[in-house]
């Protein structure tokens, strides 16, 4: 506020009448803006008295008598400043105003561990550019819609392993994601038990009162020593929701070229029933998808489910101007009042 109009103490400022200056109120009792209507109306009403009640005296001058003087025009000076008084008193009435409305928000946040594989069936290509990508993709969309959330990620082929702690930096989380590769991992297979290990214990400590796991595959459980089951079981009891998808269609789909260039088809299978039952366990939603879309969808489903109450403080720094509108009023109604009653007012006089 002080730093757009300036010191409000500073009232004989010219800065004060500028038309920017007027634009950029808010005004508290607008209604009082209707008085500017009653101005008019009160000097016909007294020029109306005026011509009733004052006397007059008839005399006979030739026209060549009669002379226009500019000081004639001194008599409306009175009428003038008076009428600003009123002008200025209505401004004061109308409360110009200016607020500064500051808005913290906040929440308690969720946890949220992305757990995806990155094994070798990732690379097929039904999903483009491949499975792997778009989960990336819809993964960098997924983090970008969140607010506060600490959000954890974790990899799995045939061994799991952190790759980012639970944290509000997104922008590291993401340098994170896309450095995802098939080879951050050696071991083949799919640990789809050791995954949901891992990300249990990274969020075990968590102290968050909503705590969720997204898991990615499109395998079942070929490797690890922990059975998905019991993993599962293991998050549940750190009230731990599991959401589970298994991406991929059924069928021949692309992977790779072969020897001449052209897409080479294999066959590819995927048994829901474990991801399934994990998701039943950990009282979430299983989602099967087939394509890009269905995949964004998916995610999309789960960032609305899984939103925390954003709350917010408002604050309202209002700072008032009318003291200098009011101000300006009483010394033009002072000037009129020193018009009206020393011997100025009897020079002013038709």
């Amino acid at each position: 506020m002080g730093e757009q109009f300036g010191n409000t103490d500073n009232w004989l400022a010219w800065k004060w009448f500028k038309q920017s200056t007027f634009e950029n109120f808010q005004w508290e009792n607008e209604i009082f803006f209707y008085l500017f209507l009653a101005i008019p109306l009160i000097f016909l009403l007294r020029w109306l008295i005026y011509l009733k009640s004052n006397q007059k005296l008839y005399i006979a001058l030739s026209r060549k008598d009669i002379k226009w003087s500019a000081y004639s025009l001194l008599r409306f000076i009175p009428r003038v400043v008076i009428s600003l008084a009123i002008a200025l008193l209505i401004i004061a009435l109308a409360r110009p105003q200016r607020t500064n409305e500051k808005v913290e928000q906040w929440t308690e946040g969720i946890d949220i561990m992305l757990v995806i594989d990155i094994s070798e069936s990732m690379k097929i290509e039904d999903f483009r550019p491949n499975r792997l990508e778009s989960a990336k993709n819809v993964a960098r969309k997924f983090i970008g819609g969140r607010f506060q959330d600490r959000i954890g990620l974790v990899v799995f082929s045939g061994e799991a392993y952190s790759r980012s702690p639970l944290t509000t930096d997104y922008d590291l989380l993401n340098t994170y994601i896309d450095d995802i590769s098939f080879d951050l991992i050696e071991k083949g297979g799919t640990a789809i038990g050791s995954a949901l290990a891992v990300g249990t214990n990274r969020m075990r400590e968590s102290e968050s009162k909503s705590k969720v796991l997204i898991l990615l595959s499109d395998g079942d459980n070929t490797a690890g020593n922990i059975d998905p089951i019991t993993a599962a079981e293991l998050a549940n009891a750190y009230n731990i929701k599991i959401y589970t998808i298994a991406i991929g269609k059924e069928g021949r789909v692309p992977m790779g070229k072969d020897f001449f260039g052209r897409p080479r088809m294999v066959e590819n299978t995927l048994d829901e029933t474990t991801l399934r039952k994990i998701a039943e366990i950990g009282e979430g939603e299983f989602y099967r998808v087939s394509d890009n879309q269905a995949l964004e969808n998916v995610f999309t489903l789960i960032d609305e489910y899984e939103k925390a109450e954003i709350k917010e403080n408002r604050f309202k720094d209002t700072t008032d101007f009318y003291p200098i509108y009011l101000k300006w009023a009483i010394v033009c109604f002072l000037f009129w009042m020193l018009l009206k009653s020393t011997f100025v007012s009897n020079i002013l006089l038709d």
